[in-house]
């Protein structure tokens, strides 16, 4: 399907779809959305930011004007599990560009915020609900939601919704769930854990791939920076003053690592905000409020903020820590190159890092430019083993001769100190 107008849309949603500005489907909607409309359930694999969202929502919006019914109080016609809040606010976002011109009610249920604006509105009729699991189930529970009249249910990101624990959860609600409806599950990768779950949910599913060439990932130039643990600050600063970073988000891989860097970077008047689940949701708002705005440059986020992240001009993802599961690493940098823009990520490896930069490599079958810098580590590159190669001097270039390269020569100095003392 070449363009938006062959697909079997009502005027609402067709206009919506043109104010917004688009005029071609993605590979996965171009997929996907004629199997949905014709009712089958579907399993989707296609990493981040490959609009898979619209993939599923605009079917949805059709299915609700093709079938039209009163809605009924806490008892949702289309229910959207999703991992995070920041996804669940994507998603009811993504409701409200494309619904724009519908008469229809959706909600967002997620935790980190009182439940009592959330009862409220499910005291009126809801027909839409996008939901984390957690919360929910503690809805379910109480008696504020009803599952049973569900026509037509998607677990979108399932493989981090698994890797985030809430297999439970899901299992616990497919008990509630009607036999008959229509089931949309979208995943980054088909696991032997997301297959048992699409046999447990779907029946006769059509299964639609993107690969990676046709996929956001394709599109970012990917690169890796040799660097020793204790520099890796001092490595930031750098490509943030060097690579016209124009937005930028930074991951790391626990909550204090980000305060301490915004700390950091602030001592060297490189401003930036910390992301993560510490931060109220009142907080998170607010920061997301101003990346989008570009009030700030920089993003210091966990891996909380991977998929749920919708923001067209990030220019750059920068690794900060590699993370232990590669198929993080494709999450993260699907932050960057949305919209058909270009993207750059860049990985930060230590030498103890080293095996997972070969998983990363091995998984996106290609290995990442070596960029050879200012601190750039021999040690780190060779994996914890020790290189007769020269190091960098101060410019970040090959030392020939005496002097040059005093900062790499200390860490390598101290590096071989430690080597032979094991």
């Amino acid at each position: 399907m070449d363009s938006f107008s062959g697909f079997p849309f009502a005027t609402p949603i067709a206009d919506a779809i043109k104010e917004a500005g688009y005029t071609t489907p993605t590979p996965i909607q171009a997929q996907a959305i004629p199997e949905i409309v014709k009712g089958r359930d579907v399993i989707g694999i296609a990493q981040t930011g490959t609009g898979k969202t619209a993939a599923y929502v605009l079917p949805i919006l059709q299915h609700l004007i093709n079938h039209p019914k009163v809605p009924v109080r806490g008892s949702p016609r289309v229910l959207i599990l999703v991992p995070t809040r920041e996804l669940a606010q994507q998603v009811t976002e993504s409701f409200h560009t494309y619904g724009k011109h519908l008469h229809f009610t959706y909600l967002a249920l997620f935790g980190g915020v009182p439940q009592g604006p959330q009862t409220h509105a499910l005291s009126k009729a809801v027909e839409v609900i996008v939901a984390t699991p957690g919360r929910l189930m503690d809805l379910m529970r109480q008696r504020f939601v009803q599952v049973q009249s569900v026509e037509l249910l998607v677990l979108d990101e399932a493989d981090r919704m698994l890797d985030m624990g809430f297999a439970d959860d899901i299992r616990l609600l497919a008990s509630d769930l009607p036999d008959k409806r229509q089931t949309l599950l979208f995943s980054a990768t088909m696991s032997t854990r997301i297959a048992a779950l699409a046999h447990n949910f779907l029946t006769s599913p059509v299964k639609v791939t993107v690969s990676a060439e046709n996929s956001t990932i394709g599109k970012i130039a990917q690169s890796v920076m040799f660097v020793d643990k204790e520099d890796k600050a001092l490595l930031l600063k750098r490509v943030l003053d060097t690579d016209n970073v124009k937005r930028a988000i930074v991951f790391v891989p626990m909550k204090h690592v980000a305060d301490r860097l915004v700390m950091k970077l602030a001592a060297e008047k490189v401003p930036a905000e910390a992301l993560h689940s510490d931060k109220t949701q009142a907080m998170r708002t607010q920061i997301m409020n101003d990346f989008r705005a570009g009030k700030t440059r920089v993003l210091i986020a966990t891996d909380i903020a991977a998929r749920g992240i919708d923001v067209d001009d990030i220019t750059h993802v920068i690794n900060y820590d590699l993370p232990k599961d590669p198929e993080t690493y494709v999450h993260r940098i699907g932050r960057t190159a949305r919209a058909g823009a270009a993207g750059t990520a860049i990985s930060f490896c230590s030498g103890e890092e080293r095996s997972l930069l070969l998983a990363i490599e091995k998984l996106i079958t290609k290995k990442l430019t070596v960029r050879e810098h200012k601190y750039h580590s021999t040690f780190a590159q060779n994996g914890g083993v020790m290189s007769h190669a020269k190091p960098l001097n101060a410019a970040g270039q090959k030392a020939t001769g005496r002097g040059g390269g005093k900062t790499n020569s200390n860490h390598l100095a101290r590096k071989n100190k430690n080597w032979k003392q094991k």
